[in-house]
Protein backbone atom coordinates (compact mmCIF):
# COMPACT_ATOMS: atom_id res chain seq x y z
CA UNK A 1 0.00 0.00 0.00
CA UNK A 2 1.03 3.29 -0.96
CA UNK A 3 0.86 6.20 1.44
CA UNK A 4 2.04 9.67 2.17
CA UNK A 5 5.41 9.75 3.81
CA UNK A 6 3.79 11.41 6.99
CA UNK A 7 1.93 8.43 7.71
CA UNK A 8 3.30 6.31 10.57
CA UNK A 9 0.75 4.17 10.93
CA UNK A 10 1.78 0.49 10.66
CA UNK A 11 -0.90 -2.26 9.57
CA UNK A 12 -0.07 -6.25 10.66
CA UNK A 13 0.23 -8.41 7.45
CA UNK A 14 0.41 -4.97 5.03
CA UNK A 15 3.70 -3.41 3.47
CA UNK A 16 3.25 0.48 3.19
CA UNK A 17 5.35 2.14 0.77
CA UNK A 18 5.73 5.83 2.09
CA UNK A 19 5.86 8.30 -0.83
CA UNK A 20 7.17 11.97 -0.17
CA UNK A 21 4.31 13.12 -3.19
CA UNK A 22 1.38 11.09 -4.41
CA UNK A 23 -0.03 13.16 -7.50
CA UNK A 24 -3.46 12.62 -9.47
CA UNK A 25 -1.06 10.34 -11.87
CA UNK A 26 -0.48 7.92 -9.00
CA UNK A 27 -3.99 7.38 -8.20
CA UNK A 28 -6.42 5.07 -10.00
CA UNK A 29 -9.77 4.10 -8.62
CA UNK A 30 -11.06 0.45 -9.05
CA UNK A 31 -14.32 -0.54 -8.16
CA UNK A 32 -14.68 2.39 -5.65
CA UNK A 33 -11.63 1.42 -4.05
CA UNK A 34 -8.43 4.19 -4.40
CA UNK A 35 -5.26 2.39 -6.03
CA UNK A 36 -1.86 3.65 -7.18
CA UNK A 37 -1.72 3.69 -11.20
CA UNK A 38 0.01 0.52 -13.12
CA UNK A 39 3.65 2.84 -13.13
CA UNK A 40 3.54 3.71 -9.32
CA UNK A 41 2.56 -0.18 -8.43
CA UNK A 42 5.49 -1.50 -11.05
CA UNK A 43 7.74 0.83 -9.26
CA UNK A 44 6.48 0.06 -5.94
CA UNK A 45 6.82 -3.84 -5.73
CA UNK A 46 10.11 -3.31 -8.17
CA UNK A 47 11.89 -2.55 -4.24
CA UNK A 48 10.75 -6.37 -3.42
CA UNK A 49 10.40 -8.36 -6.37
CA UNK A 50 13.33 -10.74 -7.69
CA UNK A 51 14.40 -9.81 -11.29
CA UNK A 52 12.12 -12.88 -12.78
CA UNK A 53 9.08 -11.92 -10.99
CA UNK A 54 9.17 -7.98 -11.94
CA UNK A 55 9.60 -9.67 -15.60
CA UNK A 56 6.46 -11.37 -15.17
CA UNK A 57 4.50 -8.31 -13.69
CA UNK A 58 6.10 -5.99 -16.73
CA UNK A 59 4.51 -8.69 -19.00
CA UNK A 60 1.33 -8.83 -16.84
CA UNK A 61 1.09 -5.34 -17.42
CA UNK A 62 1.01 -4.91 -20.47
CA UNK A 63 -0.80 -8.04 -21.63
CA UNK A 64 -3.64 -6.22 -19.66
CA UNK A 65 -3.38 -2.85 -21.52
CA UNK A 66 -2.44 -1.47 -17.87
CA UNK A 67 1.02 0.29 -19.27
CA UNK A 68 3.05 -0.94 -22.06
CA UNK A 69 6.81 -0.96 -21.64
CA UNK A 70 7.33 2.19 -24.09
CA UNK A 71 4.71 4.17 -22.29
CA UNK A 72 6.33 2.97 -18.44
CA UNK A 73 9.72 3.95 -19.48
CA UNK A 74 8.59 7.47 -20.40
CA UNK A 75 6.61 7.38 -17.11
CA UNK A 76 9.69 6.54 -15.08
CA UNK A 77 11.78 9.66 -16.59
CA UNK A 78 9.30 11.75 -14.57
CA UNK A 79 9.98 9.95 -11.25
CA UNK A 80 13.93 9.39 -11.82
CA UNK A 81 15.38 8.14 -8.47
CA UNK A 82 12.74 7.25 -6.60
CA UNK A 83 12.51 3.91 -5.06
CA UNK A 84 12.24 1.19 -7.53
CA UNK A 85 12.62 3.28 -10.62
CA UNK A 86 16.24 2.36 -10.98
CA UNK A 87 15.55 -1.77 -10.77
CA UNK A 88 12.81 -1.23 -13.47
CA UNK A 89 14.73 0.87 -15.53
CA UNK A 90 17.62 -1.58 -15.78
CA UNK A 91 15.46 -4.50 -16.59
CA UNK A 92 13.40 -2.85 -19.53
CA UNK A 93 16.77 -1.50 -20.76
CA UNK A 94 18.17 -5.24 -20.70
CA UNK A 95 15.25 -6.72 -22.11
CA UNK A 96 14.56 -4.33 -25.10
CA UNK A 97 18.36 -4.26 -25.64
CA UNK A 98 19.03 -4.55 -29.28
CA UNK A 99 22.14 -5.12 -31.66
CA UNK A 100 22.88 -3.99 -34.89
CA UNK A 101 23.26 -6.85 -37.40
CA UNK A 102 27.56 -6.25 -37.18
CA UNK A 103 27.70 -6.40 -33.26
CA UNK A 104 25.11 -9.44 -33.32
CA UNK A 105 27.30 -11.46 -35.68
CA UNK A 106 30.17 -10.27 -33.48
CA UNK A 107 28.61 -11.45 -30.27
CA UNK A 108 26.96 -14.64 -31.79
CA UNK A 109 29.51 -16.36 -33.73
CA UNK A 110 31.47 -17.12 -30.84
CA UNK A 111 29.21 -18.60 -29.08
CA UNK A 112 27.83 -21.14 -31.99
CA UNK A 113 31.70 -21.59 -32.65
CA UNK A 114 31.70 -23.15 -28.53
CA UNK A 115 28.79 -24.80 -29.41
CA UNK A 116 31.15 -26.84 -32.10
CA UNK A 117 28.95 -25.48 -34.89
CA UNK A 118 30.82 -24.07 -38.58
CA UNK A 119 30.32 -21.05 -39.34
CA UNK A 120 26.57 -19.90 -40.77
CA UNK A 121 25.55 -18.32 -43.67
CA UNK A 122 24.47 -14.89 -42.67
CA UNK A 123 21.09 -12.73 -44.09
CA UNK A 124 20.37 -15.89 -46.55
CA UNK A 125 16.87 -15.99 -47.81
CA UNK A 126 15.50 -19.51 -46.91
CA UNK A 127 11.91 -19.93 -47.96
CA UNK A 128 10.85 -16.98 -49.01
CA UNK A 129 12.44 -15.01 -45.54
CA UNK A 130 15.27 -13.66 -44.47
CA UNK A 131 16.89 -15.36 -41.96
CA UNK A 132 19.57 -13.86 -39.71
CA UNK A 133 21.54 -17.13 -39.21
CA UNK A 134 21.82 -20.68 -41.68
CA UNK A 135 23.33 -24.09 -41.48
CA UNK A 136 22.22 -25.83 -44.25
CA UNK A 137 24.25 -28.69 -43.49
CA UNK A 138 22.38 -29.03 -40.15
CA UNK A 139 18.50 -27.50 -41.35
CA UNK A 140 18.92 -25.06 -38.67
CA UNK A 141 17.43 -21.86 -38.57
CA UNK A 142 18.28 -19.12 -36.18
CA UNK A 143 16.16 -16.24 -35.65
CA UNK A 144 17.06 -13.29 -33.45
CA UNK A 145 13.77 -10.84 -31.73
CA UNK A 146 15.31 -7.76 -31.00
CA UNK A 147 12.09 -6.73 -28.11
CA UNK A 148 11.55 -10.14 -25.85
CA UNK A 149 8.32 -8.76 -24.90
CA UNK A 150 5.16 -6.32 -26.48
CA UNK A 151 5.30 -7.65 -29.77
CA UNK A 152 2.37 -6.72 -32.11
CA UNK A 153 -0.21 -9.18 -32.89
CA UNK A 154 1.35 -8.52 -36.66
CA UNK A 155 4.93 -9.49 -35.80
CA UNK A 156 4.14 -12.38 -33.93
CA UNK A 157 1.59 -13.68 -37.38
CA UNK A 158 4.68 -13.29 -39.45
CA UNK A 159 7.80 -14.86 -36.65
CA UNK A 160 4.65 -17.91 -36.73
CA UNK A 161 4.37 -18.08 -40.48
CA UNK A 162 8.44 -18.03 -40.67
CA UNK A 163 9.07 -20.73 -38.35
CA UNK A 164 6.38 -22.73 -39.84
CA UNK A 165 7.02 -22.42 -43.44
CA UNK A 166 10.74 -23.25 -42.28
CA UNK A 167 9.59 -26.38 -40.15
CA UNK A 168 6.93 -27.91 -43.42
CA UNK A 169 10.41 -27.52 -45.27
CA UNK A 170 11.74 -30.03 -42.90
CA UNK A 171 14.41 -27.61 -40.85
CA UNK A 172 14.93 -26.69 -37.43
CA UNK A 173 14.03 -22.64 -36.52
CA UNK A 174 15.32 -21.88 -33.08
CA UNK A 175 14.88 -18.39 -31.36
CA UNK A 176 17.10 -16.38 -29.42
CA UNK A 177 16.48 -12.39 -28.39
CA UNK A 178 19.22 -10.05 -28.58
CA UNK A 179 19.70 -9.59 -24.83
CA UNK A 180 19.95 -13.55 -24.49
CA UNK A 181 23.05 -13.60 -27.06
CA UNK A 182 24.85 -10.49 -25.04
CA UNK A 183 23.89 -11.12 -21.50
CA UNK A 184 22.88 -14.90 -21.01
CA UNK A 185 25.96 -16.42 -24.07
CA UNK A 186 25.91 -19.62 -22.01
CA UNK A 187 22.55 -20.69 -21.93
CA UNK A 188 22.70 -19.74 -25.64
CA UNK A 189 25.96 -22.01 -26.30
CA UNK A 190 24.17 -24.87 -24.21
CA UNK A 191 21.17 -24.71 -25.89
CA UNK A 192 22.88 -24.64 -29.50
CA UNK A 193 24.99 -27.68 -28.43
CA UNK A 194 22.10 -29.93 -27.69
CA UNK A 195 20.17 -29.00 -30.54
CA UNK A 196 23.30 -29.38 -32.68
CA UNK A 197 24.08 -32.99 -31.47
CA UNK A 198 20.46 -33.76 -32.30
CA UNK A 199 21.14 -32.58 -35.61
CA UNK A 200 24.06 -34.07 -36.31
CA UNK A 201 22.96 -38.06 -36.59
CA UNK A 202 20.50 -36.79 -38.85
CA UNK A 203 22.96 -35.43 -41.21
CA UNK A 204 24.75 -38.82 -40.94
CA UNK A 205 22.26 -41.06 -42.32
Amino acid sequence: MSVPSGVNRQVEGVTLHRRRCLGPEDRRSRFGIPVTSPVRTLADIATTLSTRQLEVAINEADKLDLVDPEALRRALEGIAGQPGVSALSKLLDRLSFVLTDSELERYFLPIARRAGLPLPETGSWVNGFEVDFFWPELGLVIETDGLRYHRTPAEQARDRLRDQAHTAAGLTPLRFTHAQIRFEPEYVCEMLSKVAARLRPQLRL
